[in-house]
């Protein structure tokens, strides 16, 4: 159903079917119509752009022959581009192969004084690895003599023999062998470890080796105060008793000298002693009793050696004055032997002039013999008679 104008109409009715097709007509002409107008809007546009069509045809194909000429522009400029890059590849291809060779032969150079340079090194390294095994097997040997020593001076019998060879050692090397004596026994049965026979005064003098090694150990091995006083106690105590005992041992009257000597086998006792024990020197000087170290031991028996040497000056005094006279007596004799022959020279000497001046006498007459020279003849001489002439 339809409503139009108030009045309602069914879709089957005629009338409304009637309307329907002219309205429907009416709309197909118009769109015609319209078409139709597009159309010849159409035809102009697509003229005006056919047209557009053929002249952007005709650029492009302007600008196509030109891409296709800057192709081939292009072209020549990639050869080119490609001839000179292969051509700089091969050149650089050549100076790195030249760069190569001279490296390498640089590198072989270097290497091959490398090699020759660390061979060296090597060698050397390895003597002086010798010298180090060398010094090593001189430590460990010198560590052994140190434990041997040690071992030696451990032991109170040992300690006393060590003593006793250095003494025996310095006394050798300083003094003759006819003037000492080891181990000689005084007339008090005494043994003392050495007897220097000096003559009197001040006669023979002994020399007897202490070593106060436990005492001096102690001294140096103590940390605290307590400890120090107690072990100079001990060590004033050891070296009071030497000096007591060589004192009432070795100082004989008649016998031997007035006074004896205390060797002492260690510079640092010596030096210890004589550095904080200024006491023990005083005593030892009061008991006659003088304290030598290796030292201050053979500088007193370079002493005794001159003393020795005089002595024995003296001794040979009369027979060095008989040796002088007789000494003179040749003297004497050359003197009267020079006087002989300095005679028998001058007379000589006046039989070589004589022989001189009768050479010279005989060479002039010989001359004149040779020369013809007759106008002076020697009176006594045999008369010449000239060649043609006669005598008168």
């Amino acid at each position: 159903m339809i409503t139009l104008g108030g009045q309602t109409y069914a879709l089957d009715d005629p009338a409304v079917m009637a309307l329907a097709a002219l309205i429907v007509l009416a709309l197909v002409v118009i769109l015609l119509l319209m078409t139709l107008r597009r159309a010849g809007r159409s035809a102009q546009v697509t003229e005006l752009m056919a047209q557009q069509i053929v002249g952007q045809m005709g650029q492009l194909g302007s600008r196509v022959q030109l891409l296709s000429d800057g192709q081939q522009q292009l072209a020549g400029g990639l050869t080119h581009v490609s001839d000179a890059q292969a051509a700089s590849q091969a050149q650089m291809l050549r100076l790195m192969e030249e760069r190569l060779a001279k490296v390498t032969e640089t590198m072989s150079t270097n290497l091959s004084s490398s090699a020759r340079n660390t061979a060296q090194s090597l060698g050397e390294l390895q003597q002086r690895l010798k010298t180090i095994d060398k010094a090593q097997e001189n430590i460990t040997k010198l560590s052994g003599d140190v434990l041997s020593l040690q071992d030696i001076l451990s032991n109170k019998q040992t300690r006393g023999a060590f003593g006793e060879i250095q003494l025996r050692d310095i006394v050798s090397k300083a003094l003759p062998p006819d003037s000492y004596a080891l181990q000689a026994t005084l007339s008090n049965g005494k043994r003392a470890d050495c007897l220097i026979h000096l003559p009197n005064p001040p006669g023979p003098i002994v020399i007897d080796s202490k070593f106060p090694l436990e005492a001096y150990e102690a001294l140096r091995a103590a940390k605290d105060e307590r400890a120090v006083v107690e072990a100079a106690r001990l060590f004033r105590a050891a070296v009071r008793a030497h000096i007591k005992a060589i004192s009432e041992k070795y100082i004989l009257e008649g016998e031997t000298a007035d006074g004896a000597l205390m060797f002492l086998p260690s510079e640092a006792v010596y030096a210890e002693l004589h550095a904080n024990f200024s006491d023990l020197v005083q005593a030892s000087f009061t008991a006659r009793v003088w304290i030598v170290s290796p030292t201050t031991c053979m500088a007193t028996l370079n002493t005794m050696r001159a003393i020795l040497k005089d002595a024995r000056m003296r001794e040979q005094a009369g027979a060095i004055r008989t040796a002088l006279r007789q000494l003179h007596r040749d003297v004497e004799l050359v003197v009267e032997r020079v006087d002989k022959l300095n005679t028998h020279f001058s007379q000589a000497r006046g039989d070589l002039e004589g022989i001189s001046v009768a050479a010279e006498r005989a060479g002039k007459r010989a001359a004149r013999l040779d020369s013809f020279d007759f106008g002076d003849q020697v009176e006594g001489a045999p008369e010449i008679v000239p060649i043609g002439g006669s005598r008168t």
